[in-house]
């Protein structure tokens, strides 16, 4: 058996919208199971989004503070944002989010990893996003809403790693980032993905 995820499609018998959004929609499927079963399969339609994972020459990761109204939490997260504009690669997408959330921007890119961040119940998928050679940049971009209150920290990589570990950092993309990024470290990074690369 060959350990890897695969794409796969069984067929819709019947779909019913619920909800439709600026961001979310809601539906239901009908979905024809192997044995020619029909079960509903509810779950939020999603955009996608892009994260990154901003890593300075000093080991530190770029971490940003956001409510977070459906959990009532103000979390620790990454620089991320929704793919919103139609046709614009994600590297470029990414790039943005870093200049307008955190004002910063990077020479070099890869990919750290693609996540499906809870795919029970929704199709969102996350590229996150390594960030190297970094430099502060202004994008003129202005904050509304909650991101007026955002701070931005600077936290050691080994830090950021036991905040996880212990229970402090919660957001998936985060905690997926940082470790990911801890892990690519063991071989300066050579093992990952080009910030091109597609998507499965």
């Amino acid at each position: 058996m060959i350990i890897e995820d695969q794409p796969e499609e069984w067929p819709v018998a019947a779909t019913k919208e619920h909800f439709r959004g600026y961001v979310i929609g809601v539906r239901t499927d009908s979905v024809r199971m192997p044995r020619d079963e029909v079960a509903d399969r509810d779950y939020v339609e999603h955009p996608g989004a892009v994260a990154v994972l901003a890593l300075d020459d000093r080991r530190r990761v770029l971490l940003i503070r956001q409510y977070r109204h459906p959990v009532r939490h103000l979390l620790w997260e990454l620089p991320a944002g929704i793919r919103d504009v139609e046709g614009e690669p994600l590297a470029e997408t990414a790039a943005r989010e870093l200049a307008e959330e955190a004002g910063y921007r990077a020479a070099t890119w890869h990919t750290l990893l693609d996540l499906m961040t809870s795919p029970g119940m929704t199709d969102e998928r996350i590229r996150i996003f390594l960030a190297r050679d970094l430099e502060p940049f202004d994008s003129g971009y202005e904050h509304r809403h909650e991101e007026v209150d955002m701070p931005v920290e600077w936290v050691p990589l080994d830090e950021a790693v036991q905040k996880v570990l212990s229970g402090k950092i919660h957001n998936s993309p985060a905690v997926a980032g940082i470790l990911a990024a801890y892990a690519a470290e063991a071989d300066g990074f050579a093992g990952l993905r080009p910030a091109d690369a597609p998507e499965a």
